[in-house]
């Protein structure tokens, strides 16, 4: 069998990843140590981020920031779109205690549970540059722990548990956003905004707990031996694994897989403005319906990826999400402020980013090499960003030379080559790929 159609776990000699029963039914997959592990490595990557994009920039606000300025802020996510350009060093260096994961986990946990309550030390006012020094160092240490984090749990998940496994993490992740997003801007009209990050910060103890007592996934054969190893072997594997055509194949997937989806939603809310909604409306709507359908529809795709796989997850939940796009469509051909239909739309559209997203984090995963988890995974997820960071600056640009329902059409049709793709890096029934068949 080509090497190309098994998972680099079952591939790859260097890593012995806790093992699963052969036919681990999903209660089994659910109800383990394992999963318990993806909920603690998601909240702890997903608050340090949304404390960026949720509380930061409410904080500066009420304390009469201008808006250009705020808007300023959002350059400090750079981090998180160039983190695989230091993750080599994660990967080849290891700290003197806990083991090379655990080790940098500790670092990076406890350097964010020190930095983020300094925010409530500052006067924005005066302040300001101080608070963009200060909101660099958490997006580069957040972004860092994302690294270390994605590459723990991608080496302690055996592959029938890949699936699963993600889209817990990717949940939990999700859920972390009530923290800054909103328990702490209601902690804010009855409290300083220093106690309030603090508490903020507090948050972060579950999971340095995690790095305490967790156990640092076995390596058969070590780290890479020397840096250059670690920056030009990843690469050079990933390439060389089944030829450069097919490295290209599978990169040129991740590009396109949530391209339609990720235009499709942003810019949300203005389209929702411009149908007739209301500010509460879009706020009371869209938070509910939209968070909870897309923690049900991760978790949902990660229980049937125990049973059908990850590359028919990949097919079925890509289809769900395609349709998704359609809804935005059917809205703007409504074209009235009906509340019944935008709670369906965005529950539905919601649905479909959960699965898709848990089957293609799933991919992801799978597609290391476990030597070089870090920074091929680091590599991959950077890559899968830039539509959102690049392509979707041009979303305002088409919108007004198409109008919203031509552009919703469009986002669709952007949505096929990616599906495409499937038949080539992770045919229907290529079931040694997935090691996950009942």
């Amino acid at each position: 069998m080509n090497d190309a159609r098994r998972s680099p776990a079952t591939r790859s000699p260097w890593i012995t990843p806790t093992p699963a029963p052969a036919r681990e039914t999903w209660r089994e997959a659910l109800f383990n140590r394992r999963m318990l592990i993806c909920v603690f490595t998601g909240f702890s990557s997903g608050l340090p981020l949304y404390l960026l994009i949720n509380l930061l920039p409410a904080w500066l606000r009420t304390e009469g920031v201008d808006l250009k300025t705020i808007g300023f802020f959002a350059l400090i996510q750079l981090p998180y779109t160039w983190k695989f350009l230091w993750s080599p060093l994660l990967d080849r260096y290891a700290l003197p205690l806990l083991g090379r994961r655990r080790g940098w986990m500790l670092v990076t946990q406890l350097t964010l549970l020190a930095s983020i309550p300094l925010f409530g030390t500052l006067h924005p006012k005066v302040d300001i540059w101080t608070i963009v020094a200060l909101s660099t160092i958490v997006a580069f240490f957040s972004a860092s722990q994302d690294i270390v984090l994605d590459a723990f749990r991608r080496e302690i998940l055996p592959d029938p548990e890949l699936g699963l496994g993600t889209s817990i993490h990717v949940n939990a992740y999700r859920i972390s956003s009530l923290v800054p997003g909103a328990l702490a801007l209601i902690l804010a009209d009855r409290m300083p905004w220093s106690a309030v990050y603090t508490v903020t910060a507090l948050f972060m103890l579950p999971g340095i707990a995690l790095t305490l007592f967790a156990r640092e996934p076995t390596l058969v054969k070590g780290r890479p031996r020397t840096l250059r190893e670690a920056v030009i072997e990843p690469f050079h594997e990933f390439i060389t694994r089944n030829g450069w055509r097919a490295a290209l194949l599978v990169l040129l997937f991740i590009f396109l897989y949530k391209l339609g989806d990720s235009m499709a939603t942003a810019l949300a809310t203005p389209f929702y403005l411009d149908m007739g909604f209301s500010m509460t409306d879009i706020g009371v709507i869209a938070k509910n319906a939209g968070l909870w359908a897309s923690v049900v529809g991760g978790l949902l795709g990660g229980l049937w990826m125990v049973r059908i796989g990850i590359n028919r997850g990949l097919w079925l939940f890509g289809v769900v999400q395609l349709v998704s796009i359609l809804g935005f469509a059917w809205l703007a051909y409504v074209h009235t402020p009906d509340r019944l239909l935008l709670a369906f739309v965005i529950a539905f559209e919601a649905l479909g980013v959960g699965l898709g997203t848990a089957a293609f984090t799933a991919y992801i995963a799978r597609t290391t090499d476990p030597r070089y988890t870090a920074t091929q995974y680091a590599l991959f997820t950077s890559l899968a960003a830039v539509p959102r960071t690049v392509i979707n600056a041009t979303t305002g640009w088409i919108v007004e030379r198409t109008g919203w329902l031509d552009f919703y059409l469009l986002c669709t049709v952007l949505a096929l080559p990616g599906m495409l793709l499937l038949l080539r890096v992770a045919p229907w029934r290529d079931e040694t790929a997935d090691q996950t068949q009942p």
